[in-house]
């Protein structure tokens, strides 16, 4: 998984003609689009029929432009000119309205992550077209599932998915007992249960026996989860990090990881971030009868699989710096011991806020001090990380202050136009975001003066004058804020003509 993550994250071929159409509907959407007069929601033209691929991509496309509505999810309420088979929202500003339009189309595939518009009534509007789902995952909306669902609804299960095969609940501090949110669970091979309350529902997962996948990241644990997860001897990735301390400490926890790592034989991914697991680093020596030489495993609990090395291994944050040790039997490791586990940790985290930012703030200071890092995956991964997350403020500045440091080492014209413009994107979604704190502007403007002003932001110049006259206006910003903002504004009145020109007069930013 986190190879073809990685791959996606780092693929810097040329865009397709498929994509470089999308693109131009997206910003250009009168192409095939026109709008009801009463509500100004788009339809397509009557001669126009998109089929289930490019209507997936749309969809997509649509989000790296601007966050979706009502207005925008409208294209796809017709069932015979559009086909939805996979349904990924991100930061979007839909109603529940607008995704019963989508889950019409019954699609296999939903992800919902911040979609702060939606109400807990969406669950049914899920449940009445729920069976082709396979995938489902619902992130970080606490507007969907409240604290005290498991007191507004009668104790059933809450999610109805007969065919989901994988399923992905990350609510911060859940009271209801997790396995009751989906029934049926006869399918499920995937389960990630990311910051729910506790592992103290148990019972609850007792009669899951067939999971590939498990995933309890800064999940409380009780002590008889070790030994339900020993049982499923069909696991091949167990995450069990943590980001809060206190969650992450076993008593006898070499023997606490012998027994998972010996009871699980087919396990290839493990993820012990932030938890006491590694030991405290006191090298043992595997006794391999297969082989004359004696092989030495600086992770006590992972001796059994020097000959057989997992290949993948998350040890960031854990105790006794476990990530800097020598003799650890995996491919891929995270970590914060070199650049090559710092990139690693930043694709695989890239859906937690709580480890990317520290990730980042890592992958700041290489950048920080000169050393000699891999811009190009660096980019990949801070402007990933700040379009995921773009209500994040901590990731925001430091990622915006990663990119000053990228920008600023390079010659700009040497960065493909493409990608220049996805980061001068990213910082003015991060400003216009976050525009009253100071150090997220003065991140973004500084790094704005690296670019070739106007000629590198025409293609958003509306909104970077609304931005920097705001940074100017607002008598709570620093001065040095105030200072930079006014130079790039002189520099965008100085430099253009006609139509930009007048727009900056029309805002009383030049008489």
């Amino acid at each position: 998984m986190w190879a073809r993550r990685e791959a996606e994250l780092f693929d810097y071929s040329p865009d397709t003609l498929l994509n470089i159409c999308l693109h131009y509907v997206a910003v250009h959407k009168n192409t095939i689009m026109k709008t009801e007069t009463w509500d100004l929601r788009y339809k397509l033209k009557d001669d126009v029929v998109i089929p289930a691929g490019i209507c997936e991509k749309l969809l997509e496309t649509f989000q790296k432009y601007d966050r979706l509505t009502d207005c925008q999810a409208n294209l796809f309420r017709d069932k015979f000119k559009t086909k939805l088979g996979s349904i990924k929202l991100w930061n979007a500003r839909i109603t529940d309205e607008a995704l019963r339009w989508l889950m019409e189309h019954k699609p296999y595939r939903l992800d919902l992550v911040q979609c702060e518009n939606l109400t807990p009534d969406c669950l049914d509007i899920i449940n009445k077209n729920s069976e082709n789902l396979i995938s489902l995952r619902l992130g970080s909306m606490p507007s969907i599932l409240p604290k005290e669902e498991a007191i507004l609804r009668p104790i059933r299960n809450i999610i109805y998915g007969p065919k989901i095969r994988k399923f992905v609940l990350q609510r911060k501090n859940l009271i209801v007992p997790t396995l009751l949110i989906l029934r049926p669970v006869s399918q499920l091979t995937h389960l990630d249960l990311s910051e729910c309350s506790s592992g103290a529902g148990i019972w609850a997962l007792n009669n899951i026996k067939q999971l590939v996948s498990f995933v309890l990241h800064n999940v409380e644990w009780v002590l008889d989860i070790v030994d339900w997860i020993c049982t499923l001897t069909s696991l091949r990735h167990l995450d069990i990090s943590q980001v809060n301390e206190s969650y992450g400490q076993f008593m006898l926890p070499n023997e606490v990881l012998r027994k998972i790592v010996t009871s699980l034989p087919n396990l290839e991914s493990l993820d012990i971030s932030g938890t006491n697991l590694a030991g405290s680093g006191a090298a043992t020596v595997a006794s391999v009868s297969q082989t004359s030489s004696l092989l030495r495993c600086d992770i006590p609990g992972l001796v059994s699989r020097v000959n057989k090395p997992l290949k993948f291994l998350g040890l960031y944050g854990t105790s006794h710096g476990a990530c800097k040790r020598h003799d650890i039997p995996a491919e891929v490791i995270t970590g914060d011991a070199n650049e090559e586990q710092i990139f690693n940790a930043a694709v695989v985290y890239l859906s937690r806020p709580n480890i990317l930012t520290r990730v980042l703030n890592d992958l700041y200071y290489l950048f920080r001090y000169d050393i000699n890092a891999n811009i190009t995956r660096a980019l990949s991964v801070v402007l990933e990380a700040m379009h995921e997350h773009v209500s994040e403020k901590h990731i925001q500045i430091s990622g915006s202050a990663t990119l000053f440091y990228i920008v600023k080492g390079k010659e700009t014209a040497d960065i493909p136009i493409g990608i220049r413009r996805r980061i001068i994107r990213a910082l003015l979604d991060g400003m216009e975001t976050h525009i009253d704190d100071d150090t997220m502007m003065r991140n973004g403007c500084l790094t704005l003066c690296q670019f070739k002003i106007p000629n590198d932001v025409l293609f958003e110049y509306e909104r970077v004058v609304l931005i920097l006259l705001h940074g100017v206006a607002d008598a709570n910003q620093e001065g040095f804020v105030q200072r930079i903002a006014i130079y790039l504004l002189n520099s965008l009145a100085c430099q253009v003509d006609g139509k930009q020109k007048q727009y900056l007069g029309n805002l009383g930013a030049i008489s």
